[in-house]
This record gives C-alpha cells, structure tokens and sequence, in this order.
C-alpha cells in the first residue's frame, strides 16, 4: 500500500514538472513577440491548458494505453507499484532538472526513456519494435515536421499580408498603451513620423513593429494580436489535451489506487497548472528570448503551426512531444528570418539527446532501490 501512495505521489510531482517545463511554452511567442506581458501569458497558458487537460477525459484513450507500457515491456510490469514508481520518478526528476537550468525538454522523452530504464532493469529486455514504432517515430519526426511546416508557412502568409495591403511599421509606445509611428531616415537616426522629433538610443530600444492596415475594416493589428492569443491557447490546450493521459497512464494502471480515470486527469491538471504558475520563469525566458527574435505575426504562424500538428497528434494517438513540435517552429522561423540563435539551439538539442539517458537511468535506479 505504501509503494501505491508513492505511485500516486510521484504521479502529482512529476505533472508539477510537466507544467513547469511545458505550460509556458505555448505563450512563449505572445511573450517573446510583445504582444503581451510575462503575467499575464502565464495565466492565459494555466487556463487553457487546465482546459485541455479536462478535454481529456473525453478525447485522449489511447495515450494513456500507449504509456501504460504495455506492449513495450512484459503485462505483469504494467500492474507492477515498483515499476510504476520508478517510471514516475526517473521521468519527473529529468524534467525538474531540466527546469531548474531552464532547458526546454520534453517529458514524452523522459517518460519514453523511463519505461526503457524501468522495463531493463525488471525485465531484461524491452521490445525493441514497439519502441520504434509507437514512441521513437514521432517523436524522431515530429520537430523536422514543425520546423518545414513552419518554413513554408510563414512566407505564404507574409505574401498573402502583403497582398491584403498589411505593412509592417516600427511604432513607439507611449503611455495609456498608445503608440506612434516611427520613420528610420537615411543617416540611420529615428523620428518620430507625426513630429520629427529625433529618439533617444533609450527610447528606440522600446521601439516595436505593428501591422498597419485593414481587414474587412478592422485594424490589422487588432486582428492579429486577438488570432495570436487564440493560436497560443490552442497550443496550450493541445498541450494539455496531449500530456495528461500519458502522465495519468501510470495512476490508472495502478488500479488498487482506486481512483477513477476522470478523477486522476483532474488531478494531473491541477498539478500541471500549479508547476507552470510557481515554476516556468526560466524556461520561459529561454523559449521567449533566446532561441529566436520574433514580431507579432511571426509569433503567431510558429504557434499556429504547433497548435495543428499536437492536436492532429492527440487525436490519433500519437505520442509527440509539444516541446519537440514548438521549439521546432522556432527553430524554422529563426531560419526563415535569419534570426535564430543558434549556439542556445544546439544546447537545446544536446539536452534532448540527454533526456533519454537520464531517464532511464535514474528509472532504473529507482527501481533497484524500490524492489
């Protein structure tokens, strides 16, 4: 009974971790771009994404089959509390890790990595074709397909902009939330276009671009900031909708718990919001700030485009990570802008080659001290 309390304990820890690492980065570019403040991104990805982890319930069955571990290692595992245990922890102290030096990760991966490390360790042996069918494929796939999406997208839609008659204008904001457009001149100095009053270095460094023209007469830019912040919540709710099952799979195979499906995805949910809430500043700033430069509508294609493929994913069951499909378009849009930075990528990726590693062996360490 003890090692079913800690089950269900490590279960609630490890979703902290998932919403730490994960809740933000479906508003990273509302952040990143200006659209909107630190705060408030924040509150918008715990809602929507408390709202796609009750969505869940409902929509998400064959995730929480695909992580139970079945099919992957021997069905006696699956109902095993030792395994069960060691799963959960090794997958929420990779990601806690990864929070704490503020690497965005994926706890797909280290999930993936922990059933590897637990099923060595109690069974011997793993089956290998299952692996790479059902879990490495898409998650090998899955930020190659963001990151073409999202080079292909993003001059589609800056062509269609241009044809609408949308252009980009550089604008200093003022106070009330106000703003005023700025004209570059030749000599490289800035001005104000209503005024010709030169800006300050200070002052130019607060400078933003904004859209302006209309659509279906409506003013550009308010168009584009609401469908940004609908783009996010999607990506947030997808996230939501596409991480509780994997994380409940371990509660819900440890039936003795006696706790019902709904009630363990609930769970998982107030969890993950309290993690993004309480934990996500350096992730964030890393998803926000170091990976690319972005503006308004640049932002909005990268999450349109994660948004798309995770919930396409949830709907068919596919376990890809939302870290992997976001950073992803970010890496597509910094190449596309030329913008990327890309030292921060690389240390990005080596922290997901790493994720697996370590997983599996601090799974497989839990296990050996569990049993």
């Amino acid at each position: 009974m003890i090692l079913l309390i800690a089950v269900g304990a490590c279960v609630l820890f490890l979703a902290y971790a998932n919403g730490a690492n994960d809740n933000f980065k479906g508003v990273a570019t509302l952040f990143g771009s200006g659209t909107t403040d630190y705060r408030k991104a924040l509150w918008w990805a715990m809602l929507t994404t408390l709202a796609g982890s009750c969505a869940a319930i409902a929509l998400s069955g064959e995730l929480v089959k695909a992580f139970s571990g079945k099919g992957l290692v021997p069905d006696v595992l699956t109902q095993d509390p030792s395994f069960l245990l060691a799963v959960g922890l090794g997958a929420a102290l990779t990601v806690m890790l990864a929070t704490v030096v503020g690497f965005p990760i994926s706890t797909t991966h280290a999930l993936t990595g922990s059933l590897i490390g637990a099923g060595l360790a109690a069974a011997g042996s793993i089956n290998a074709g299952k692996l790479g069918q059902s879990f490495f494929l898409p998650l090998a796939v899955s930020p190659f397909v963001s990151l073409a999406v999202t080079s292909g997208f993003y001059p589609l839609l800056r062509w269609v902009r241009l044809r609408l008659g949308v252009e980009r204008q550089m604008c200093l904001c003022v106070d009330g939330g106000a703003t005023e457009p700025v004209r570059l001149r030749a000599d490289g100095t800035a001005v104000l276009a209503s005024s010709g009053v030169v800006l300050s270095v200070g002052q130019l460094q607060t400078c933003t671009q904004r859209y302006h023209g209309r659509l279906i007469g409506i003013d550009a830019q308010w168009v584009l900031d609401r469908l940004h912040y609908l783009s996010a919540g999607a990506v947030s709710f997808a996230r939501g909708l596409n991480d509780t099952p994997k994380i409940t799979a371990l509660v819900v195979a440890a039936k003795a718990l006696g706790i019902s499906l709904t009630g363990s995805l609930l769970g998982v949910g107030v969890a993950m919001a309290a993690g993004g809430l309480i934990s996500a500043r350096r992730v964030a700033m890393t998803m926000s700030q170091r990976i690319t430069t972005m503006n308004h509508g640049q932002g909005f294609t990268a999450n349109l485009v994660t948004a798309f493929l995770v919930l396409f994913a949830s709907r068919w069951g596919l376990p890809v990570s939302t870290t992997h499909v976001s950073c992803g378009s970010l890496f597509g849009l910094g190449a596309v802008t030329r913008q990327g930075r890309w030292s921060m990528i690389r240390t990005i990726l080596l922290a997901w080659v790493a994720t697996l590693p370590c997983a599996a062996v601090f799974a497989a360490g839990v296990y050996w001290i569990a049993r």
